[in-house]
């Protein structure tokens, strides 16, 4: 691995666990819970990121696979919580 690609590696991930200590700001003190569901939305986008990046760094596919998953489980979530702040109830 170069050089230039493993400082950009380490830059990126470092931007990323910024952006995800301010996403769990906005969570904690969100003024609303619409506020809450795009930090929580934004943290399990960033955890994809990070979950890529790190696939790059290892070249594992195990990485890719984790990412897949957590996309997954992240939309599935997001639904779900539209669904209840827009109606109250998840399941009809």
């Amino acid at each position: 691995m170069s050089a230039l690609l493993s400082n950009a590696i380490l830059a990126s991930l470092f931007i990323f666990s910024m952006a995800m200590a301010l996403a769990l700001v906005r969570l904690f003190k969100g003024p609303s819970a619409q506020d809450r569901v795009l930090a929580l939305d934004y943290l399990y986008i960033l955890a994809m990121l990070m979950m890529l990046v790190l696939g790059i760094r290892y070249a594992s596919d195990t990485y890719f696979e984790a990412a897949l998953l957590i996309a997954l489980l992240g939309f599935v979530g997001s639904f779900a919580l539209a669904k209840f702040l827009l109606r109250g109830e998840v399941i009809e």
